[in-house]
């Protein structure tokens, strides 16, 4: 992808709570950005990864949000409360972030470190290990300003 290596673009959406997901809030955390669909398969097969993923991250300054990637609002809160996942999602108006990230098909991620640089992407699906080494390739904790873990 090209914005691999790249800064990590800015966004916002309301996510399904109806609260604000800005991108700038949280530089100097590690950030996943998830491009997911509820009829995509792949999609549905990492979710429960990505949820072992912000489980196990909880006291780190480690953030995911997914971005709908044509879906409906309806059916993406039914999935969310029916798999229990505990990010935040943007379900309206994403077409433009994915098209900012040049997102093709999902599932697609992409691991944004601390300084805002955008050091990994995941094509067809990620694990939570691939996360964490993608952290520890990168300097872990460490560069989030907080201890290793």
């Amino acid at each position: 992808s090209r914005i691999v290596g790249q800064a990590g673009l800015d966004f916002s959406g309301t996510t399904l709570d109806g609260s604000t997901f800005r991108m700038a809030n949280h530089r100097g955390e590690w950030v996943l950005v998830n491009f997911f669909a509820t009829w995509c398969t792949p999609c549905r097969l990492e979710n429960p990864q990505i949820q072992q993923f912000v489980d196990s991250h909880k006291a780190d300054p480690v953030k995911v949000v997914s971005v709908a990637f044509s879906d409906d609002a309806a059916s993406i809160s039914a999935y969310w409360v029916k798999e229990r996942n505990t990010w935040p999602v943007i379900s309206t108006d994403t077409g433009l972030i994915g098209l900012d990230y040049g997102v093709t098909k999902v599932p697609e991620s992409y691991m944004v470190a601390p300084s805002g640089l955008v050091v990994a992407g995941f094509f067809g699906g990620v694990t939570a290990s691939d996360l964490d080494r993608v952290i520890a390739d990168n300097g872990g904790m460490a560069v989030a300003g907080v201890g290793t873990k």
